[in-house]
């Protein structure tokens, strides 16, 4: 029988590759230095036992997402969620998986112990939604708000923890975050729906809220004005409450894609709800959280749908024949599942050393606030703490813009494989192309992206990570390839020095897309630079990658310095 973990030679090839300092230092602080197996008899008791313990968990995901989630997956698509007399329902495939994941302790694996999860780090929960996404990529919308539990932990203290995590865990709860409004897209600043307070203090909330992903779930996140007059983001905000009759759904979205996800639009009539922390924090510290982590769950969807994409197409290629032989024999189409395998595979290692550094952070977070309670000194730790948190900052929206946008492509080259037959709905490739379209919107586009890792990229906040890479002392064999990536610094440190004394803000911001395009090329050609020590097979995806990246980063400068960007810069006249 398939399993999507076991039978993922990259997925193994990382899962094994999980020994670094930074790996074990999140999982010991994870598991309190292992003293949480004094109180829990199923708590690992040192990294490798934890190692372990993920390895098993993660080949039950691995199975379910081959052999039950994917072969419902086309059913759910075509039946959807489904609107009838005001309520939402699930498609009967995705009620089965929902009820599955549930019975195997699977809705709760972020969360602590002692409310019934299983208490994994991110980076472990990322490769467990890449598998749910390849075989079902509405259903993540659905087993990954799991960070929606998470964040009543992180902010809203034990009371609200206590009442709302042990369900979460079980699967009797399902949440949604309730951000978006109709004139409140991307600019959440803007949100206008109120959250008042009775003469007893109790808090109510009252408005609408449009394009949220399982709006018909039991819980909600919101994000409301309790402050009136206020017109910006002090002014908000964050709130739980229950999906009760007073939260009246008044339609779901029609959509492209991810059909087994309902999309709801909701009217929230004088609904009882519960401060998350503390007033006016709700955008700028609680939402931006949950959007840090949420954008790299999309990341892992858009990343799990590619798998799935990158699948299809080598199976047909292996089997469809033309010209008297298969079309993989054909070198036109072999390299586009060349560049696919590279993109994959690229993607994969991004990603997951993005999840890595967000657990690091929050670890770090929690550490200082411990300090901070016992009076001990943290001004060490805190030092640190900003230099992660500023690579976090960095790696997460370049994670979703490059992963986002590269499934796209993936997925479009995959039909494009298929030639007609691919166009019909017939064939799985068909649903993944219209899956992938949502992954570079929701949760901030590629655009929105790249403006939140550009300040990353002209603080060139990779320096020391980068001028330790090119200290290395690498083989003879991967020498070459670590001389084209010193040349795409060089080309990057060229293009910076260009835009800054250009001292145009305007200017900056058209160049920010190039820019950060040529950053990642560093940062993720050193990290398959490293991974091709220790994997010959590595060897080739580095390769491609690097001299591609090189190619590439030509064009990017090309782009910056081209007298047509003068042109961009106003040709809003133009379209006036």
């Amino acid at each position: 029988m398939p399993n999507y973990f076991t039978d993922n030679s990259d997925i193994q090839f990382h899962f094994k590759n999980f020994d670094s300092e930074q790996v074990r230092e999140v999982i010991s602080l994870f598991e309190e230095n292992y003293t949480e197996s004094l109180h829990y008899n199923f708590a690992p008791v040192s990294f490798e036992d934890a190692m372990e313990n993920y390895r098993a968990v993660l080949e039950v995901v691995g199975d379910l997402s081959a052999n039950f989630i994917e072969p419902r997956a086309a059913g759910v698509d075509e039946l959807g969620a489904v609107f009838v007399d005001g309520k939402v329902s699930y498609a009967e495939g995705t009620k089965k998986n929902l009820q599955q994941l549930a019975q195997a302790d699977l809705m709760g694996m972020i969360l602590p112990r002692k409310y019934g999860g299983l208490n994994f780090p991110f980076f472990i929960y990322m490769v467990a939604v890449e598998m749910v996404s390849r075989a079902d990529a509405s259903l993540m919308n659905l087993f990954g708000l799991q960070d929606i539990a998470d964040t009543i932990r992180k902010f809203g203290g034990e009371e609200l923890a206590e009442e709302f995590l042990p369900k979460f865990s079980t699967g009797e709860f399902t949440g949604a975050m309730a951000l978006t409004e109709p004139d409140a897209g991307s600019d959440l600043q803007a949100v206008k729906l109120s959250a008042y307070q009775n003469e007893k203090g109790e808090w109510f909330l009252r408005g609408v809220k449009r394009f949220i992903t399982n709006g018909n779930g039991e819980v909600l996140l919101v994000l409301a004005r309790s402050e009136s007059g206020s017109k910006d983001g002090r002014g908000l905000s964050l709130f739980v409450c229950y999906g009760d009759e007073t939260v009246k759904v008044r339609r779901i979205e029609h959509k492209l894609g991810i059909h087994g996800s309902p999309t709801c639009e909701l009217q929230f009539n004088d609904t009882p709800c519960k401060l998350v922390g503390t007033r006016r924090m709700g955008l700028i510290k609680y939402v931006l959280d949950l959007m840090f982590r949420a954008r790299a769950g999309v990341s892992a969807q858009a990343l799990g749908i590619s798998q799935a994409a990158y699948e299809e197409a080598l199976k047909y290629a292996k089997e469809r024949e033309q010209f008297g032989k298969p079309i993989i024999n054909l070198p036109v189409v072999a390299n586009i599942l060349m560049d696919m395998r590279v993109t994959l595979e690229s993607n994969r290692s991004l990603l997951y050393s993005t999840a890595i550094m967000v657990d690091l952070k929050e670890k770090l977070e929690e550490v200082i606030e411990n300090l901070k309670k016992e009076g001990k000194p943290f001004a060490e730790t805190n030092a640190r703490l900003k230099n992660v948190t500023r690579l976090a900052n960095l790696l997460t929206p370049m994670a979703k813009y490059i992963v986002t946008e590269a499934s796209n492509k993936i997925t479009y080259d995959a039909l494009q494989i298929h030639g007609g037959t691919g166009y019909m709905r017939e064939f799985k490739v068909e649903r993944l192309a219209r899956d992938a379209r949502i992954t570079n919107i929701y949760e901030g586009t590629s655009q929105l992206q790249i403006v939140a890792a550009a300040s990353g990229v002209f603080s060139d906040v990779l320096v020391d990570f980068i001028a330790k890479k090119e200290a290395k002392s690498y083989d003879s064999g991967l020498t070459r390839l670590q001389n084209f990536l010193k040349d795409i610094r060089i080309i990057f440190n060229e293009c910076v020095k260009y835009v800054l004394d250009k001292k145009d803000p305007v200017f900056q911001d058209v160049a920010a897309k190039d820019l950060v395009e040529l950053y990642s090329y560093l940062y993720v050609g050193y990290l398959l630079l490293d991974e091709a020590e220790k994997d010959s097979r590595k060897r080739f995806i580095a390769n491609r990658f690097i001299i591609n990246s090189l190619s590439h980063a030509k064009r990017n400068a090309e782009s910056i310095k081209d007298e047509l960007f003068s042109d961009i810069l106003h040709s809003h006249e133009i379209l006036i």
